[in-house]
């Protein structure tokens, strides 16, 4: 049994310590993709809290046999479709605004980043913009994929679905970013500074 097989072990025997050591080795993935996922700092930090506090609680039914990082993962893709879902009609991008109106760049969180490392500057922010006109599931699967390398067969565990689904459902997303992909720099305007959003 590994370190973190003990430490899962202990946290549902009730040891406070043991859990705080497992959310100290993911709270920096756990935050990541719910950043990714809903595109805002304070919404992903609550999110990530949240996930923390649901695996909390329902740690006596997670099964041994899988990997704690996806059912971790899984909490949090849920949670954050769920919150997704119910406001539909917010607007997410990878900038921030300030009281005033003003917007900023938003900083990457301080630990290293693969994908911050391989995708720089505007195609970062271009990617991070075409995700949120993605369907909700389907964006849970790209990140899953592309950001996290789960299997299909993780993804459809985590996400509910069967494999065939998760299949056609990245199928169609990857399509569809192509899509938005080609459209966006059809329509690059060469004025726009990197981190600036087109406007909608």
């Amino acid at each position: 049994m590994n370190e973190e097989m003990v430490w899962v072990a202990q946290a549902q025997q009730g040891s406070d310590e043991a859990f705080t050591r497992l959310v100290e080795t993911y709270q920096t993935p756990v935050y990541n993709l719910c950043y990714r996922m809903l595109g805002e700092p304070e919404a992903a930090e609550d999110a990530a809290q949240e996930t923390f506090l649901r695996a909390f609680q329902h740690l006596h039914r997670y099964d041994q046999k899988r990997p704690f990082a996806t059912w971790l993962l899984s909490i949090a893709a849920h949670y954050c479709i769920d919150r997704l879902r119910r406001r539909k009609f917010a607007m997410f991008s990878m900038d921030a605004e300030d009281d005033e109106g003003n917007t900023f760049e938003l900083p990457d969180p301080d630990s290293p980043d693969p994908e911050a490392e391989s995708v720089k500057g505007e195609t970062r922010d271009r990617i991070h913009a075409m995700l949120k006109d993605l369907d909700d599931t389907d964006r849970a699967a790209i990140i899953m994929r592309y950001w996290y390398d789960y299997s299909e067969a993780e993804i459809a565990q985590s996400l509910r679905l069967t494999v065939s689904a998760v299949k056609s459902r990245l199928h169609r997303a990857r399509k569809e970013l192509a899509g938005l992909w080609q459209e966006d720099k059809a329509h690059a305007q060469p004025e726009r500074r990197p981190h600036e959003s087109p406007a909608f």
